[in-house]
């Protein structure tokens, strides 16, 4: 049994720290040893350290902050609810907001809609796209929209019994939403012309097919190019798409390269789980769960072409979540079955990591989030 978090200092963070929040699973369902939703204090020297826990929130499981750090939503995985929060700008701490349907079971991920009006949610067993508009103060207001999300279902026995949409990401322009479905194998793409009724069936692009049995589940955009990664949970497989417009305004994605995010010498049983892209563009990181360790790519800016360069240990079981420090010192796994967050030292040169250190002991995690710069 993990200690659980350390009694939150109240009052207001120094002016050298940056502010982050922290979700977890709660639930004995999960065996979970989560206590709710973290407000956290970076230091200057990595330190995560406590500064508010609102307790009670059943399994706050993935988090998103507004562009201006003003407002914080969270999804209730295995319920059907997503929960809003204010963020004082002085303290960075939660004031809830109120809670809202879903109309689905199991809500995993979440996006703003590119002029911040709306939040789109993807509840993963149902498999659907959940519209809720916001209202003036940040507020949910009552689901507007619901759009199901369909297509066969892969091969693997236990994980692909039904469509298991894991992800959702605006492409760059703000045009196509690309939603990864681990059940299907595919990618569901939907144009978007700034209503949600647009999108309705007959705003459907044609899906981007993977491997049987891969399991897509995450996504990343690389910037210095039309080049969108996908990172398959199944058989952890980096796949990198080139994002080629149709001539009535569509979105075809066109697949370029293949490559595993494990070693190649590793026979065992791991999942790919999470990824990132550093700032500047020049590194790509995943996470794998079972072999424990977060893999390192360089990224050719020309071209947007991957290689794999290292497989560094995260520092505990189950990473699946982490998190790159906005000030691009510090990489944050968080390990879901070992109950903390390790911290890995990013070499300011090449990206690689450094050896993971212990930096918060914690129940649970599965997302942190880091706050604008004041």
């Amino acid at each position: 049994m993990t200690s659980p978090l350390p009694v939150p200092v109240p009052g207001r963070p120094s002016p050298r720290t940056r502010i982050a929040y922290l979700g977890c699973r709660t639930t004995r369902e999960r065996q979970a040893q989560g206590e709710g939703l973290s407000v956290l204090a970076q230091d200057a020297d990595g330190g995560l350290q406590p500064l508010q826990l609102l307790r009670g929130l059943v399994n706050p499981s993935y988090l998103l902050l507004n562009r201006a750090g003003s407002r914080l939503y969270a999804v209730h995985g295995d319920g059907h609810e997503v929960s809003a929060f204010a963020v004082d700008g002085a303290s960075g701490r939660l004031r809830p907001l109120g809670t809202r349907s879903t109309q689905g079971r199991n809500p995993v991920h979440l996006a703003l809609t590119p002029d911040e009006t709306a939040l789109v949610v993807v509840n993963h067993l149902g498999a659907s796209l959940a519209w809720l508009p916001l209202r003036d103060d940040g507020a949910l207001a009552p689901l507007q929209a619901l759009w199901p999300l369909d297509g066969p279902i892969g091969p693997h026995r236990s994980e692909q019994t039904q469509p298991k949409p894991h992800f959702i990401a605006w492409t760059p322009d703000g045009r196509h939403l690309l939603v990864p479905d681990k059940g299907c194998d595919r990618i569901h793409v939907r144009r978007w012309r700034g209503d949600p009724t647009c999108l309705a069936d007959a705003a459907v692009e044609p899906a981007a097919l993977l491997r049987e049995g891969s399991g897509p589940r995450h996504l990343a955009h690389l910037p210095h190019g039309p080049w969108t990664v996908v990172l398959n949970e199944l058989d952890s497989t980096l796949v990198r798409f080139a994002r080629v417009p149709t001539a009535d305004g569509g979105l075809r994605l066109q697949p370029l390269q293949c490559l595993s995010t494990l070693p190649d010498d590793f026979m065992g049983h791991s999942r790919a789980a999470a990824i990132a892209v550093a700032a500047d563009g020049r590194r790509l990181y995943t996470s794998n769960r079972g072999h424990d360790s977060i893999s390192v790519f360089d990224v050719e800016v020309t071209d947007g072409g991957l290689r794999r360069v290292q497989v560094q240990a995260s520092g505990g079981r189950t990473p699946r979540a982490f998190s790159l420090s906005p000030c691009g010192r510090w990489l944050y796994a968080l390990h879901e079955d070992s109950h903390g967050i390790s911290r890995l030292a990013v070499d300011p040169h090449d990206g690689r990591l450094g050896p993971a250190q212990p930096v918060l002991a914690t129940g649970s995690p599965t997302c942190l989030v880091f706050a604008p710069a004041p």
